[in-house]
This record gives C-alpha cells, structure tokens and sequence, in this order.
C-alpha cells in the first residue's frame, strides 16, 4: 500500500487545494502517473503515485484545503480488486505539519456528473458548482472545445437540489446578494495570494512613481527593416520586448540600486540580471524570470520569453521559473493602457511599466511632428532609491530606446 501525501513544493509553500483528480477510486494507477492537480500560491502541481496498483481511497474532495505532508489518497498494489469504501474527509489521517488542520466548513452538497464522460472544467467552476449544486454535465459551455468555465456555471444558475447554507454570522449586518443581479465567485488560491502580496507591498515600502516618454519611430523603424532577416537568421521573432529588456539591463548596469532589495538593515546589490517578464493569465499575473538576460542576445531573449509565456498559458510554470528575480517589466500597453503606476514585485526595488504607443505631436529640432510616443513608468522603493537615480534610470533607457542601434552594438 501506498500513501499519496501532499509533497514539499517550496520553502514557502505549506498548503494548497485539490484543483482536480485526474483519477477516481478503482482506477488502475502506475508508477510515477499523475493522478492529482494541487493548486498552491504559485503555481498548479501534478502529484504523481510512487507505486503501481489500484486508487482505492481518496482523502480529499476536489476544492479542498490540504497541508504538506497530509495523506490525500491510497494506493493499493493488485490489478482491480474491488475498491475500499472512500473514507470522509472528516477521518483524513492528520497531516503530517505540525499546523493544525483548519476547522470543517459546511459545504453545498456536491451533485455528482450524471454523463458517462467526465466533464472537462477549470477548477474554480467546478468549486463554484459544488458550491451551487449544480451539475456540470448540465452546463452549456461557451467554449468551442467543451470546458466548462467559471461563467458557464454562473449562468446557469442554481439548481434546486438543497436550500441554501445560511451565512455566516457577521459583525456588522450584510445584505443578502441578489444572485439574479450579482455573480458570487470566490477567489482562487492564486487570486488571494496576489491580492495579499500587492497589499504588503503597498505597505510595507515607500513606493513612489516617476515617469517619462519615449519616441519609438527609431525602434519601430528598425524593427521592421531588420524583423524579417532576423527571423531568418534566428526563427524568433523580433518584439519590443527584447529592446526594453536589453535597455533595462544596461541602465540596471549604470544605477546598481534600482537592481537592489533590502533585507532586514541590509541593501543586497545584485550582480546578476534576472529579469522577471509579467504575464497575464485566467487566473491572474505572474511573472517568470529570463535569467542572465545581460548574457542573452536579442533572440535568444525572444525565445525566453515566448517560452515562458507559453508556460504560462498552460499552467506549465514550475517554481523555478517564478523565484529569484532581481527586476520586472510588465506591458500594460498590450491591454490599450496609456499610463499606470505598476506595483513593485515582492522584494524588488523597481518595476517599470511599458505602455501603449500612441501617435502624438512632439517638438523635433524646433519643429512640430507627429511621432509615436510610449509613456514610461518607474515604480521604486524611495527608501533605497533616491530621486536621482530613478530620473537618471528612466532617462536612460528612453535614451537607449531612441538609439537602438546602441543597444545592437552593446549586444
């Protein structure tokens, strides 16, 4: 017999949720196959089975809060034998954290899928459709592929299967919501986390923005006499990302403290240049590392972050592609944004923001023209970064951006 527990993911990690159970009990199970998907802070983990035989237990119901080291599951060696009864999950053995376990919490009852073919679902509809009683093999999706999405569950509606849990009681008297004007969706586990980290930095730095413009006729007319020998050369495709990215690296080189972070009574000045790339997804921002970007050429950058990205999107990133960033960048421009103040990430002294390129009349050698101009933003930690050296970042990179053939020769 073979226990599955919830494994060490990461030194911060200590819990997560059963996003979905790629098997059910009397399911035949091998070696090393994934049988779960756990959803943590970070990122979507695939718990493997140690051992080949017969799922016959399962400890934790799909949406659960779970610790590492709690058993989840059991797996029994034989080819099929009739399977043991699923204990509740009330009777899980205690985790193996010495944290205790959090208080049971009265649940919707959960309508089980009537069709022969499990349903295809994100986790978080199938956490608002437990919650409803909602069948999901009722659900129409929107989707051409057939995944059933947290709005296909909304719209559905409550199905008359119990009468609704009775709110918790409050301090202060909460109106009952209208479902017929309000969708309740919970957070995901992801959507909090992020939430908590945005809120810690706002309070715990003295984050202050700075702004400037760039005139992007230089690289946007580079990029495109060069896009296409480029991709011949190198089969990538040649973006803005890897010009800000090479123009962030340079002027991190020229002002050391905006690629700093401060640790207790300490500035930790890094001498390496892992740059964090923001990437939205369903559900919510990351933000994966291209490592040793000062080492990178144009393309092979490119190829970084396209592969990240695509991670990404297919809840691919593993832990090591999410740590240890010294600098971000985030595009709010690829959404139409034509200004934002961006919010630090984690331990970082600086985040700058890339914005929409608008055309817009600017003063050249004494003449009016219409150019295409970006707004840049930097968001920094005041407390190590002075006013100074935030102006003389900001302007420098416009200034790399303006001359990029700089940046080709510096490459």
């Amino acid at each position: 017999m073979a226990e599955i527990k919830v494994p060490e993911l990461a030194e911060s990690i200590t819990e997560g949720s059963i996003a979905q159970w790629v098997k059910k009990v009397g399911d035949r199970v091998e070696k090393g196959e994934f049988i779960v998907e756990l959803e943590t802070d970070k990122v979507n983990a695939e718990i493997i089975s140690e051992e080949a035989g017969v799922l016959t237990q399962i400890l934790a119901e799909e949406g659960d809060t779970v610790l590492v080291g709690q058993v989840i599951a059991v797996v029994e060696a034989g080819e099929g034998a009739a399977p043991a009864p699923a204990a509740p999950v009330e009777a899980a053995p205690a985790p193996a954290a010495p944290q205790a376990a959090p208080a049971p919490v009265a649940a919707a009852p959960v309508v089980e899928e009537t069709s022969g073919e499990r349903v295809i679902a994100s986790p978080a509809a199938r956490r608002l459709a437990r919650e409803k009683g909602i069948d999901l093999a009722a659900v129409s999706p929107v989707d051409p592929q057939g995944r059933v999405r947290v709005q296909d569950v909304a719209a559905h509606g409550t199905a008359p299967v119990a009468a609704p849990q009775a709110a918790p009681a409050a301090p202060k008297a909460v109106a009952a919501v209208d479902e017929s004007r309000v969708t309740v969706e919970k957070m995901s586990r992801r959507r909090q986390t992020i939430a908590k980290r945005l809120l810690e930095v706002k309070q715990s730095t003295a984050m202050l923005t700075t702004f400037n413009e760039v005139d992007m006729t230089n690289v946007m007319a580079l990029r495109s006499r060069k896009k296409d020998q480029f991709f011949e050369s190198t089969g990538s495709k040649l973006g803005f990302m890897s010009f800000f990215t090479k123009a962030v690296v340079a002027a991190l080189k020229k002002y050391p403290y905006v690629n700093a972070q401060i640790a207790g009574d300490e500035i930790h000045l890094n001498n390496f240049f892992d740059i964090g790339v923001a990437v939205s997804t369903e559900e919510g921002l990351v933000v994966p590392v291209v490592r040793d970007a000062d080492r990178k050429n144009f393309a092979e950058i490119e190829d970084s972050i396209a592969d990240l990205a695509k991670k990404a999107r297919d809840k691919k990133l593993g832990l090591a592609d999410l740590s240890g960033g010294s600098f971000t960048i985030t595009n709010g421009g690829v959404f139409g944004s034509l200004m934002s103040t961006p919010i630090m990430n984690g331990t970082q002294a600086g985040i700058l923001g890339m914005h929409t390129i608008k055309k817009r009349p600017v003063e050249v050698n004494g003449e009016v023209e219409i150019r295409p101009m970006m707004y840049l933003a930097l968001s920094y930690d005041h407390r190590i970064i002075d006013g100074k050296d935030s102006v003389g970042f900001l302007k420098t990179v416009k200034e790399l951006l303006e001359n990029p053939e700089d940046l080709l020769l510096n490459s």
